[in-house]
């Protein structure tokens, strides 16, 4: 299935069940006015979920209109959870070679974690409001998956059943805020703003194939001001698979339904396929000549964030938004 949630006005939006091609869309009131209170009572929803998923597909109901992505807040304009990754340690490995730091062991055994803010999510096709260029203005694109109650201490092998819903990330970043908070002990905060996530979320049964392992095993194609930017594998050097993830943070503590557990910036060791973020091609450069020549965004910069299937049509939607100047 493929779902959205378009802007009625009110704070969590109007469910939408959308089309496979993402052409047509209709409510489903008397199933789930939310996305949240579907992912409450997933079990019992789903199934009549997927018989209008099906009629949809197939022409068969009247009342659906065009699908417009114009319309759509994120699936879920605000969740209780909302943890990120970095499941891709050869970039963390970049990270840290390039400001000539070792890599502790650990870290390709036990996956990085940070809990982002999930009050106010952007949405996809929403500006990007930030008071300053000076605070090194960065995109992340990324993989995320949304889960139902999952029990605390849930193992790895079992907490693929727990995974509902996929969609894209744009993870903002404001870079040069990094070091400072880190140098605290305490993390991340001020640096990472509202994140803003796809169009669309579908269930994994939509990817076929290409979801295996709680991998999704397509490029994530990012533009940067309408230039190619990158499209590695978000399947290809994933260190940390979603089951693995979703293991991992809940260890300690159950994971609510509507829980977003990200997969960090998607990266290759094969660099030919770009990067997913001006951090990555920065210290790519630093390496190579000793300082880096890409600045990160400006006022007025547009990102887009886009997965295609194997017929290279769009499966979530596409993230397209632009850096503007926020006042106050």
């Amino acid at each position: 299935m493929k779902l959205a949630s378009y802007n009625n006005g009110r704070r969590d939006g109007q469910l939408m069940l959308v089309s496979k091609d993402l052409s047509k869309a209709v409510a489903v009131p008397a199933i789930a006015n939310t996305m949240q209170q579907l992912l409450d009572a997933w079990e019992l929803l789903q199934p009549q979920l997927q018989e209008l998923y099906e009629a949809l597909n197939d022409g068969l109901i009247d009342s659906a209109v065009d699908f417009d992505e114009a319309q759509c807040l994120s699936p879920l304009p605000r969740a209780y959870q909302w943890a990120d990754g970095s499941a891709y340690v050869n970039h963390v490995e970049l990270v840290r070679k390039a400001r000539g730091a070792q890599m502790p062991e650990s870290f390709w055994t036990d996956p990085l974690v940070y809990q982002g803010g999930s009050d106010c999510f952007i949405g996809p096709k929403a500006d990007i409001p930030l008071a300053s260029e000076d605070w090194g203005i960065d995109f992340e694109s990324e993989i995320a998956v949304v889960t139902d109650d999952v029990p605390m201490g849930v193992k790895s092998e079992n907490a693929e059943q727990h995974i509902k819903l996929l969609m894209l990330v744009n993870d903002v970043s404001l870079r040069n805020l990094i070091p400072g908070e880190l140098a605290k002990g305490f993390g991340f905060y001020q640096a990472k703003p509202s994140s803003s996530f796809s169009p669309v979320a579908v269930t994994p049964d939509e990817l076929g194939a290409r979801w295996e392992d709680s991998k999704v095993h397509l490029p994530l194609i990012t533009h940067l001001n309408d230039s190619l930017f990158g499209r590695p594998n978000a399947g290809v050097d994933m260190t940390f698979n979603f089951s693995q993830l979703v293991s991992h943070v809940a260890k300690t503590r159950p994971l609510g339904a509507g829980a977003i557990i990200g997969s960090g910036t998607i990266s290759n060791y094969d660099r030919s396929a770009g990067s997913s973020c001006l951090a990555e091609t920065r210290m790519l450069e630093t390496i190579a000549e000793g300082k880096p020549s890409t600045s990160f965004m400006k006022f007025g910069d547009r990102v887009r964030i886009e997965m295609l299937d194997d017929n290279q049509k769009s499966i979530f939607g596409s993230i397209d938004q632009q850096v503007v100047e926020y006042k106050g």
